[in-house]
């Protein structure tokens, strides 16, 4: 005798396309105009979006949650590459994943040698994709770079204590279109700059 009907439908699997509609939700209080425009080219609604907010977090503070290495090999896939990666003394691994919305990034999680934890998981640039010219302030525009290319670009950059979770800031000098010099944060998410905050010269 085969199984009883219950009359519900299992739960739709949790892919890509629902992965990356969470790290939309987390942009959306700084570029809703961005978000908005890349939710419909990936044929989202609003409600969407919120439905896989709130599967992602029921997920994540389940409890009983998987390990989060573990948790992205079961949404993302197995991962496009692995690399071996040195931070400071410690031995890493970093796991990349492509997502159709940004074909030139990739999303990383750094874990340590062996798997299991995840230290670190952001938006980092795509092994042979052209890497924005950061020169001035009006490189700066939303998405166009991620936290590493800025930190690059403006060295020596402070880290500033991110608003929530998946956020980070940079606090740097940066020239004008004149070559004048100005106090910068900026903020991101996942790892892609969201917004800048421009202050006068820096003190002498």
């Amino acid at each position: 005798m085969g199984p009883v009907p219950t009359g519900r439908r299992p739960p739709e699997p949790f892919t890509p396309f629902h992965f990356q509609l969470v790290l939309l939700r987390r942009m959306a209080d700084h570029n809703p105009g961005l978000v908005e425009d890349a939710r419909r080219a990936l044929g989202a609604s609003l409600a969407d979006m919120r439905e896989a907010n709130r599967r992602w977090q029921a997920m994540v503070r389940s409890p009983r949650p998987r390990p989060a290495l573990s948790r992205y090999r079961s949404v993302l896939g197995e991962p496009e590459s692995r690399a071996p990666r040195r931070v400071g003394d410690l031995d890493c691994e970093a796991w990349r994943w492509p997502l159709p919305l940004w074909p030139d990034l990739r999303f990383e999680a750094l874990t340590p040698a062996g798997g299991g934890a995840v230290w670190n998981e952001w938006l980092v640039r795509a092994p042979g994709a052209p890497a924005p010219a950061l020169r001035t302030l009006d490189d700066l525009t939303p998405w166009s770079c991620t936290v590493d290319e800025v930190a690059r670009a403006f060295a020596p950059a402070r880290p500033l204590e991110g608003s929530a979770p998946t956020r980070w800031g940079l606090a740097f000098t940066a020239p004008d279109a004149e070559g004048r010099p100005h106090e910068v944060a900026a903020e991101f998410t996942w790892g892609l700059l969201q917004r800048t905050g421009v202050s006068g010269p820096p003190p002498r």
